[in-house]
């Protein structure tokens, strides 16, 4: 959409719910403003149930028609998602683009997504929202002829009918494509299983601050600039699962993933659009959930994440919360409480406790040991020197002594050089 273009939001409020109300017609604001728009002003009622023709009472339709007249916005947006005879009969009565928050969240996805298996999942979301949105114009109405020559000529089928069976026909190739992919990233998620690295994926409310958390994980541990992923003050900058590996400074390793933002009423379309995406978190050792503590209602941002969790299948996973941007709060920062660490990844201050907290969660089968390794097994050590911590090295007649903490498996492995601890 044009950066000229104005916009006049149009909300509901369905039996009294005031905060999340309000709540909801904030986000409402901030999605226009991703998609560009500029929110030339606002309507909302107060109903029992919808209006089944125009979602809105026929004197606030009204104050919409004075609205947009006096502001000469181009595009009215609703707040929820709208049915096609709805659509309809609203851009008969104001004459113009109606939108409702389910497209406006599809045409941010939209321009987010940058790789082709995002772009799959958008565009077969998008077209899945089309398919009973389709309405048959006058010039839609004309039969299309059965065949060529006057004999085969049958009654053929509408437009709109063709239509819906080439977006439908579309849906089926854009599928096989998105499934020829996932086979791809699945192959790719077993190769990482393999190498036995935890993984601890992070999730929460779109701009919680995932992705500066993870960038603050990969600077403090791998210094690579170019390992960074995108992060952006704005809802929705990440579409795309990005994956680091983190390697700390006891040499022990894990994966951190990092995936699309929760919004509230997130379309059920891009939800089973990206539902294998997402499924991927049902694999995760520990669940990062991400909260942007400064926002009044992140009790209520919380449920919502938790929710959307628990509809991907998502259960029986270990979840350690990190209440983020708590620097714009009156709160002590860093401070670990249970499960619970404030942190603040833009000032990257509580990250170490973040660390810490992981650690204990997906490390607990490592053990201390020590082990004496003839000389003539060098790579023994070389292999201890990469994956786990040596605290002591000293060299006796009989070999290379080392106090080590590494993973019980490896000492299972390697038992036969064991000695006692003094």
């Amino acid at each position: 959409m044009a950066k000229s273009e104005k916009a006049i939001l149009i909300g509901v409020n369905l039996n009294n719910q005031e905060e999340d109300f309000a709540y909801s017609m904030q986000e409402l604001y901030g999605l226009a403003a991703a998609c560009n728009l500029e929110v030339a002003g606002a309507i909302t009622q107060n109903l029992q149930r919808i209006n089944k023709t125009h979602y809105i009472g026929t004197g606030k339709l009204q104050e919409v028609i004075d609205l947009l007249e006096s502001t000469a916005a181009d595009v009215v947006i609703f707040n929820d998602e709208l049915s096609p005879s709805q659509i309809r009969e609203l851009e008969e009565r104001l004459n113009k683009q109606v939108i409702d928050r389910t497209m406006l969240i599809l045409d941010i996805f939209a321009e987010r997504a940058k790789t082709r298996e995002a772009k799959l999942q958008v565009e077969i979301a998008r077209l899945q929202y089309m398919l009973p949105r389709l309405v048959g114009q006058r010039d839609s109405l004309g039969r299309q002829g059965g065949g060529a020559g006057l004999k085969n000529r049958g009654a053929g089928e509408t437009k709109l009918e063709l239509d819906r069976r080439v977006i439908k026909e579309k849906i089926t190739i854009l599928t096989k494509e998105l499934e020829t992919l996932v086979a791809q990233r699945e192959t790719q998620r077993k190769k990482r299983k393999k190498n036995d690295l935890p993984v601890v994926s992070l999730v929460g409310y779109t701009n919680a601050g995932k992705s500066t958390i993870m960038n603050a994980m990969v600077e403090m541990f791998n210094q690579n600039i170019n390992k960074q992923v995108f992060e952006k003050d704005m809802l929705f900058a990440t579409l795309e699962t990005s994956v680091r590996k983190i390697k700390l400074s006891d040499n022990k390793s894990f994966l951190l993933t990092d995936t699309v933002g929760f919004i509230n009423k997130l379309p059920h379309h891009l939800v089973k659009a990206f539902r294998s995406t997402l499924e991927e978190l049902a694999e995760a050792d520990v669940i990062i959930h991400v909260v942007d503590y400064s926002e009044p209602q992140h009790k209520k941002l919380i449920e919502v994440t938790n929710q959307t969790l628990q509809e991907i299948g998502v259960e029986d996973i270990p979840i350690i919360y990190a209440y983020n941007k708590g620097d714009l709060t009156a709160t002590q920062l860093p401070r670990i409480e249970g499960d619970i660490v404030y942190l603040s990844a833009k000032k990257r201050v509580g990250i170490n406790e973040l660390i810490h907290v992981i650690s204990k969660n997906i490390f607990a089968d490592y053990m201390q040991c020590e082990l004496l390794i003839p000389y003539d097994q060098g790579q023994i050590i070389s292999y201890f020197n990469e994956h786990a911590h040596v605290y002591a090295t000293t060299y006796e007649p009989g070999g290379t002594k080392i106090l080590v903490e590494c993973k019980h498996r490896d000492y299972k492995k390697f038992q036969d050089y064991a000695c006692k601890l003094n």
